[in-house]
């Protein structure tokens, strides 16, 4: 066979395919990597994560970290050093991820919803209630869906799905215990490191995207203007400033956000820039201060997560909490784990929540978990 013409050609979308469920694969925008074995996991500690990972890459200078780490930053993390890595360009440099993905399979999937919608709405009234009653000024709410099968899932497919739907995101699939992986599409990069530059790019307000040309750019140019939007977005970025603020020399954050568009989203996004004053401190460890993030959590974060802990009826395990890479001298880029599902066996559970604030309407907040889930339900030929 012929060298292809470009070398980029093929170079992703052969890592991509040659996925399978005991591999761990990460997509950026930077690279895509894919991870055989496991070479030394990370083990459970009482110190901080950051450190335990340090300290294992130390005795591998070559090697890196690759993996997740829970909402909970206490729990278990699933972290592994692998015993090999295959690195190729970004998916978004592959001209074949265009081609189309294979269909999903056949439907015939019992959904069934924790909370129901309802009762999920109820949770948001209470949160709105006890914001004007001064008490907190925002909390991250969260639903799930299980879909159960009739057939094992076929997790290598779902991966191809996700990514070729939207391939300058961050797309990963990785074993979070025996027989169980985590994979999903997350829009939102929490910190990257290259050298002493550091990136974070929060995302906060969102609406749905519409299949209509102009009522899609209605959308988005409404999101622009939206206050509450604009405000949920302010809470967000003010909290990665401050939090990124004591490891840098300079920082830079935009007066006014952006927007950012997925295959079903629309989010308000700003790109925060920092030059590093420690060569010491690594991605991970940023990573670890920043999280979690008003995005996914709430403000003030102590009062949020009880109130996480009183409304939602599940445990969050690896969902809003942090996954991707790092290297021996602690380069790296870690996501936000949002637009992510959990598959094992026959079923796929799904995640999505929606940031709370005063000015929020229950029912607005329980549509956009809706249209959140269309990820997956896109990717699996399943609806609500």
């Amino acid at each position: 066979m012929d060298d292809p013409a470009h070398p980029a050609v093929g170079a992703a979308t052969a890592l991509l395919d040659a996925y399978r469920p005991d591999d761990r694969f990460i997509a950026t925008p930077t690279r895509t990597l894919l991870a055989h074995g496991v070479g030394r996991s990370i083990p459970e500690g009482d110190g901080p994560v950051a450190h335990r990972v340090a300290a294992a890459l130390a005795g591998s200078p070559s090697s890196m970290v690759i993996g997740a780490i829970p909402f909970d930053q206490s729990a278990a993390p699933a972290l592994v050093i692998p015993e090999a890595v295959r690195t190729g360009p970004p998916l978004s440099a592959d001209p074949l991820i265009a081609l189309p993905a294979g269909s999903p399979p056949p439907g015939g999937w019992e959904i069934r919803p924790e909370p129901a919608p309802e009762e999920y709405a109820k949770g948001v009234a209470s949160a709105v209630d006890r914001m004007w009653q001064g008490e907190f000024s925002k909390v991250v709410l969260a639903r799930t869906l299980a879909l159960t099968g009739r057939d094992p899932l076929d997790i290598p497919g779902l991966l191809d799905r996700l990514a070729r739907r939207d391939p300058s995101g961050y797309t990963f699939a990785l074993p979070t215990a025996p027989g169980r992986t985590l994979l999903g599409a997350s829009p939102e990069l929490l910190v990257s490191r290259r050298g002493d530059r550091l990136v974070s790019n929060p995302l906060a307000g969102s609406t749905p995207r519409s299949p209509d040309l102009a009522e899609d750019v209605r959308r988005a140019a409404a999101l622009l203007q939206s206050a509450k939007d604009l405000h949920e977005h302010a809470v967000v970025v003010d909290a990665v400033h401050q939090g990124m603020a004591p490891y840098c020399s300079s920082i830079d954050v935009p007066a006014r956000p952006t927007l950012i568009r997925t295959a079903t989203m629309w989010h308000l996004s700003t790109t925060v820039t920092g030059e590093l004053h420690s060569p010491e401190v690594s991605a991970l460890e940023i990573a670890c201060a920043l999280h979690p993030t008003p995005a996914v959590c709430g403000t003030p974060t102590a009062l949020a997560r009880t109130v996480i802990r009183e409304t939602e009826p599940f445990d969050r395990g690896f969902f809003t909490g942090v996954v991707g890479w790092g290297d021996a001298g602690g380069d790296g880029e870690w996501v936000v784990t949002i637009r992510c599902a959990e598959a094992e066996e026959r079923t796929l559970r799904l995640y999505a929540g929606a940031g709370v604030v005063a000015a929020s309407e229950p029912d607005a907040e329980t549509r956009e978990t809706a249209a959140k889930f269309r990820t997956f339900l896109n990717a699996v030929g399943a609806e609500l």
